[in-house]
């Protein structure tokens, strides 16, 4: 089934609302999608090989997405109305994820703590991208406004390798969990432009800005954001798409080594 098929969309989301894994096209690679109650994240984890109880990350229309977060445990430097306009610079470069307080009605398991802060990862696939029809497809099937979303490979954990990049080639993603009868496919129609269409960004999975904590400010006096994880966007155009507004970025620990890109040897898609 294709991405850009809004019949296509429609099956797959009622698919998603009964409880199936839908893998989809998300922005310039693919991401597994799922209703966020506990039992599904768990089974989730389960297929791919993480732990059972390992924490989920969000996804949701942008319209939704400040929904997810607590606007009044910000640090010190970062309002609401600033953090929307990091949101919608980098949303308009494609996709990426940002983790920040947790609003309180964002369920356990969606959320992790850092310290006293209850945090919630939200990654999106930016605004242009045509998965976000049907992400409001399958909020509204499953009568949510958020959804749980994972990268689409199988965990190191279940692997044993070092690294399991995310899937960038729908075929290689269904003879990955297509054996699976709650999984689905909703492919890019043409992958390599799909791909042609984010520049600036890797087919791996997204760059992550943290908002629940900065590095502080700069002696230029910037508010200093973390990225947490260095993935799809490198850190060096996330820095060029924020000075204008005013901030600089810096590597967190996690970030240091930027994420690979999947090795489908000499098949080209």
């Amino acid at each position: 089934m294709l991405l850009d098929e809004e019949a296509h969309r429609a099956i797959a989301a009622r698919a998603l609302a009964a409880g199936g894994i839908v893998a989809h096209a998300f922005a310039n690679f693919y991401a597994i999608t799922t209703r966020p109650d506990a039992e599904t994240v768990r089974s989730v984890n389960l297929l791919k090989g993480r732990p059972i109880g390992q924490v989920g990350s969000i996804t949701t229309t942008p319209s939704r997405i400040p929904f997810v977060y607590d606007w009044s445990r910000l640090p010190p430097g970062l309002a609401r109305h600033d953090v929307l306009e990091i949101m919608d610079a980098l949303f308009a470069e494609g996709p990426f994820g940002f983790r920040g307080p947790a609003a309180s009605d964002v369920p356990d398991h969606l959320t992790q703590h850092e310290g006293w802060v209850r945090t919630a990862q939200v990654i999106a696939p930016g605004h242009a991208c045509p998965s976000n029809e049907f992400l409001a497809s399958c909020l509204t099937a499953a009568d949510a406004d958020l959804l749980y979303i994972t990268s689409a490979n199988r965990s190191r954990h279940l692997s044993g390798a070092s690294d399991e990049p995310a899937h960038f080639r729908g075929d290689a993603l269904a003879a990955e969990f297509g054996g699976d009868p709650r999984f689905l496919l909703l492919a890019h129609r043409d992958e390599a432009a799909a791909r042609a269409r984010y520049p600036h960004h890797d087919p791996v999975s997204t760059t992550i800005v943290a908002f629940h904590r900065t590095a502080g400010s700069g002696p230029d006096g910037r508010v200093r954001l973390i990225v947490e994880r260095h993935g799809s966007l490198p850190v060096e155009r996330v820095r060029a798409v924020l000075a204008p507004l005013g901030y600089d970025v810096v590597l967190g620990p996690g970030a240091a080594t930027r994420l690979q890109q999947r090795d489908y040897g000499l098949v080209q898609a």
